[in-house]
C-alpha cells in the first residue's frame, strides 16, 4: 500500500493513501474541528502542516537518527552539537510564535495534531521541556482525549503484535 514500504498507510473504500499530512489532510478536509471552513483559515492550517513536516520534523528527524543510530560513531559525535543547535532554532521559533497562543491558530487543528505528533520524536531528550512555552503546547495536546485515544489505539496495535511474536 506504501510505495516506500513504510508507515503509515490509509485506506478508504478504493482510495488508498500514504504519508502522515497526506493521509491527515483528508480526514481533516471532512471535519470543520479538524480543519476551518474559511478559505483563508484552511491556508493557513495548510501551511502549518507543511511547516511542521518540512521545517520541523527533518531537523528533529537528523538529531534523532545520530542520537538513536550512530551516537558511537565519530561523524555523528562531531555532527551532534551542530545538529543540536539548528533543531533549537527551529523549535524556538515556533516557541516564539506561540508565546502567547494556545495553539498554532485561534484553536485547536490539524496542525496542531501533526505538529504535536513531530514534537513527540524528541522524547528521548530535553529540547522540548527546556522551553517552556513549548512544553505546554505539547503536553496541552497530548491531553486532549483523542489524542489520548488515538495514541492508545496506535500503540495497542504494537502491543497486540509484540505479545503475539
Amino acid at each position: 500500500m506504501q510505495p516506500f514500504g513504510q508507515v503509515p498507510a490509509y485506506e478508504e473504500d478504493d482510495l488508498v493513501l500514504f504519508e502522515s499530512g497526506a493521509i491527515l489532510l483528508h480526514i481533516a478536509d471532512r471535519s470543520e474541528v479538524l480543519m476551518p471552513s474559511d478559505s483563508k483559515a484552511r491556508a493557513r492550517v495548510t501551511a502549518w502542516m507543511f511547516a511542521a513536516l518540512n521545517s520541523i520534523e527533518p531537523h528533529i528527524q537528523n538529531l534523532t537518527a545520530i542520537d538513536l543510530f550512530h551516537a558511537e560513531e565519530d561523524w555523528a559525535k562531531k555532527r551532534r552539537p551542530a545538529a543540536v543547535k539548528f533543531a533549537q532554532t527551529r523549535l524556538a521559533a515556533l516557541s516564539d510564535w506561540l508565546d502567547s497562543r494556545d495553539y498554532l491558530e485561534d484553536r485547536f487543528t490539524v496542525a496542531d495534531l501533526l505538529m504535536t505528533t513531530v514534537l513527540r520524536i524528541l522524547r528521548h531528550i530535553d529540547l522540548v521541556t527546556q522551553m517552556p512555552t513549548l512544553e505546554a503546547y505539547r503536553l496541552r495536546c497530548e491531553t486532549r482525549p483523542a489524542f489520548k485515544k488515538a495514541l492508545a489505539a496506535q500503540m495497542a496495535d504494537f502491543s497486540d503484535k509484540a505479545s503475539a511474536a
